[in-house]
């Protein structure tokens, strides 16, 4: 046999017996690697809206690896029932404890009202509700049509409240993915003294509800309107402040003259007439006169 192709043969041989050995000790270590640890995790069967109280239909335990547990994650079916959503959970999502309000604060709307605020039902139609378009979770600023208690004929519109979170809208806690919900009632969350507020508006005049952008936080003051604003471009003049003439200072009253100093009395001197007769000398008095 050719040298040649007996070399060939010989190498391909031992490159062979190469590749099974390298092929052997990769498996080796393969088979021979730990085991990954896992951990039972209770995840939806579905989606969860707002409000609903978890039962054992909604809920499965899947085995999830120990480093993709969560920390608020719950691994008993046990943990999560009769507990309310308070934040919407997705099909296939892990319950976590802050999704979840504690057994026995209630369903619905309590578990999702924080702690020192309230939440108020107003009624809305069609048109005040911006064609359906109030939705829980968006934002609204309330405005109140009527006569104010100054003994005014006309009707004035004013800004009582602005962004205010709407909770529900009827019966509906979730946004149903921006479709329009006709709502007849709305839910809104407010404090204590904005819901006395709120409550007032509605008894006094009709209220509207005004949709805002979720992300514009930023509350102005706004100027309260009449009716007589609507026609003609008549507006109501604003207050005309009047310049108050300088105060003239008052000069301080004057002391007293001084009284008059006393006038000396007159001295009276006598007139007197020498007269001298030889050696004699005589003095005749005339009169007196004043000096």
């Amino acid at each position: 046999m050719d040298r040649r192709l007996l070399t060939v043969l010989g190498m391909s041989v031992v490159l062979a017996l190469v590749v099974a050995g390298i092929f052997y000790q990769v498996s080796s270590h393969a088979s021979a690697a730990p085991a990954v640890a896992t951990k039972d995790m209770v995840i939806a069967t579905e989606s969860l809206p707002l409000g609903l109280a978890v039962k054992p239909n909604h809920v499965k335990v899947i085995k999830v690896p120990v480093s993709m547990f969560p920390k608020t994650a719950f691994s008993k079916v046990d943990d999560v029932l009769d507990r309310s959503v308070i934040s919407g959970i997705v099909h296939d999502e892990a319950l976590l404890e802050e999704r979840l309000a504690p057994r026995g604060s209630g369903m619905g709307l309590l578990p999702i009202i924080p702690t020192g605020m309230r939440a108020l039902a107003v009624r809305v139609n069609e048109i005040i509700g911006v064609a359906g378009f109030i939705l829980p979770g968006t934002r609204v600023d309330v405005l109140v049509t009527g006569h104010p208690p100054t003994g005014s004929t006309t009707d004035v519109t004013t800004t009582v409240l602005q962004n205010i979170t709407i909770l529900s809208a009827n019966q509906q806690m979730q946004d149903n993915r921006g479709a329009a919900i006709n709502a007849t009632v709305v839910n809104v969350l407010v404090t204590p003294d904005q819901a006395e507020l709120l409550t007032l508006a509605g008894n006094e005049g009709r209220i509207t509800l005004v949709l805002r952008n979720a992300i514009d936080q930023k509350t102005d003051p706004v100027q309260v309107h009449e009716t007589s604003e609507l026609y003609s471009g008549v507006r109501k003049p604003k207050p005309v402040l009047m310049a108050r003439a300088p105060k003239t200072k008052v000069a301080p009253p004057l002391p007293p003259p001084p009284p008059p100093a006393p006038v000396a009395a007159p001295v009276v001197v006598p007139e007197e007439i020498i007269m001298i007769r030889g050696r004699e000398k005589t003095v005749e008095l005339l009169g007196t006169k004043k000096q």
